[in-house]
């Protein structure tokens, strides 16, 4: 079976070392056709696409996790979210055909920060941000982790034109002694780095990992299925077009004869006559003039 569109989480025996490993192929393919993106942007956006869904499995209740950076380069925004039913969104803003020749981080979004959102169903919604100042995503994420969580972690991810893969480890805290603890992360960081781009776009999870850690006794937990997915529907979007008021919509209607929204993730589009809009706010006074 093709690993392509899964997730799993796998576990060294004998140490508190944790670790996710995440492949998308027709997920990353459906957020792509929204848009026509130049091969750079659409590796650099597989990798965020990944590594939310790697730390969707990080969530210990129903929720989203949101990884945003904004900057001022070429890239505005890279948006992605993964819920922990594993349903993936993401969209892109800037000036795509100016970051097709960026190579590095900073290329694309210049000065930028990364901000990484918590929001479990009905519990309290938590930002955590950090400086986008490394050379890779990877290294952003894992100074968030070191800083926000205080949890080693170590991160891998890789993208092309066809597939994002991403595997993360995570030292969980321990009872065992601080040079056992530290001899562990050590050697099992030290494998991960080994991890060439070609074999994490190429082979199955087994395989991988395999060939890293097959003297350390890893196991490797049932898949868990990722797929494209929004959230948007007629009803969010009219709460949307209420929070800004009815002098605002009422305007469009009356230039444009009715409010027409498409959603930024899908292209999904959402049409609200006069009518509608009546409806939403009850009639509106007439206008004096």
């Amino acid at each position: 079976m093709s690993d392509h569109d899964t997730l799993q989480k796998f576990l060294f025996d004998g140490t508190d070392i944790r670790g996710e490993i995440s492949s998308l192929a027709d997920s990353y393919q459906a957020i792509l056709a929204q848009q026509q993106y130049p091969d750079a942007v659409a590796a650099l956006f597989g990798e965020f696409l990944v590594a939310a869904s790697l730390l969707s499995a990080t969530l210990k209740y129903p929720g989203i996790i949101t990884i945003q950076a904004t900057g001022a380069g070429p890239i505005k925004t890279i948006m992605t979210e993964c819920t922990q039913g594993n349903k993936l969104r993401g969209i892109v803003r800037g000036d795509l055909d100016a970051a097709a020749g960026a190579k590095q981080l900073q290329d694309f979004l210049g000065s930028a920060t990364l901000a990484i959102t918590i929001e479990p169903e009905g519990g309290e919604r938590y930002q955590g941000i950090v400086p986008l100042d490394a050379d890779n995503l990877s290294q952003c994420l894992e100074h968030y982790f070191n800083q926000s969580e205080q949890l080693p972690t170590q991160i891998k991810l890789c993208a092309d034109q066809r597939i994002a893969s991403g595997m993360l480890i995570q030292q969980m805290p321990s009872s065992q002694q601080a040079e056992k603890i530290a001899a562990d992360w050590q050697h099992v960081s030290l494998l991960m780095n080994s991890l060439k781009t070609d074999e994490q776009l190429s082979l199955p999870h087994s395989e991988q990992l395999f060939r890293l850690f097959h003297e350390d006794g890893v196991r490797l937990f049932e898949h868990q299925s990722l797929h494209f997915f929004c959230s948007c529907s007629r009803q969010r979007t009219e709460r949307a077009l209420i929070s800004l008021g009815a002098p605002e919509i009422q305007s469009i209607v009356e230039e444009q004869g009715s409010v027409l929204i498409t959603c930024e993730f899908c292209d999904e589009q959402y049409q609200f006559s006069d009518q509608d809009v009546e409806e939403m706010f009850g009639p509106q006074p007439p206008t004096l003039h």
